[in-house]
């Protein structure tokens, strides 16, 4: 005759609990962002560590479907919002330089209505200073800009928060790259070189990568439509050139 052991006591006896052999761990918070989580957590935007959602997807395939959004002759297609920085165009890219003491800038699409799509550019920082990529953004204000930012910080920070997405107009970053998990993103940029930035958004889930490395995850329900828009912030100083700017549409 066979005994069966309830599984409750069977779990006990090999040092499981019932239930949650399958489930994996929180994220956790990486130990040097400790006072900086409790510097933001208090801000609106600021996603709880342990509730971070992970990209573990490899980066979506470049090859096929994508047009480009920049013509390779002037900026035929785009706007120029917020500040008086100088965008100019520069063979096969784009050229965005920082005018002290002027405010943040943004050179965005005239097209507003990109809702779900697969996004990339490269981008070479000239002279060292923070930008990012507004994607599914709106005009608020008096030519102000708000929505989602992929965060391209300069080597200064020291952060390594590239690849992450910060909330312009949102009261902070809506995924900062501070988790443990997060170490291979915030090693992936290069700031002596060219740099490649993939947005996936689809439906409300937007996903990251940095030179094919996985960097966001995140669901907003908020922001599903709007342009693309390259951002130079106020800084020291600032040069830096985007070029290969595509989008294919989903």
């Amino acid at each position: 005759m066979k005994y069966f052991l309830p599984l409750s006591v069977a779990c006990l006896l090999a040092g499981a609990s019932p239930g949650l052999a399958d489930e994996p761990e929180a994220p956790q918070l990486a130990p040097r962002f400790e006072k900086l989580y409790q510097k933001l957590r208090e801000k609106p935007s600021t996603p709880e560590p342990s509730a971070m959602l992970l990209n573990t997807d490899p980066e979506p395939d470049l090859s096929q479907g994508f047009v480009s959004l920049y013509n390779g002759k002037n900026l035929d297609g785009w706007v120029q919002r917020g500040a008086d920085n100088l965008y100019h165009a520069e063979g096969e890219a784009i050229v965005g330089t920082y005018v002290p003491p002027q405010a943040n800038s943004y050179l965005c699409t005239v097209r507003d209505d990109f809702t779900d799509f697969i996004f990339t550019v490269e981008f070479k920082w000239l002279l060292q200073g923070n930008s990012g990529i507004q994607f599914r953004s709106r005009v608020i204000g008096r030519g102000g800009v708000q929505g989602p930012q992929v965060e391209l910080e300069e080597a200064a920070r020291k952060r390594g928060w590239t690849g992450g997405v910060y909330g312009q107009g949102l009261g902070g970053f809506l995924y900062p790259l501070w988790l443990d998990a997060h170490q291979e993103a915030r090693q992936a940029v290069k700031f002596d070189d060219w740099n490649r930035i993939t947005i996936h958004a689809e439906g409300a889930t937007v996903k990251t990568w940095v030179n094919g490395v996985p960097c966001a995850h995140f669901q907003n329900e908020e922001f599903l439509s709007g342009y693309f828009a390259l951002q130079v912030h106020k800084a020291e100083e600032g040069l830096i050139h985007f070029r290969n700017i595509l989008v294919k549409e989903l």
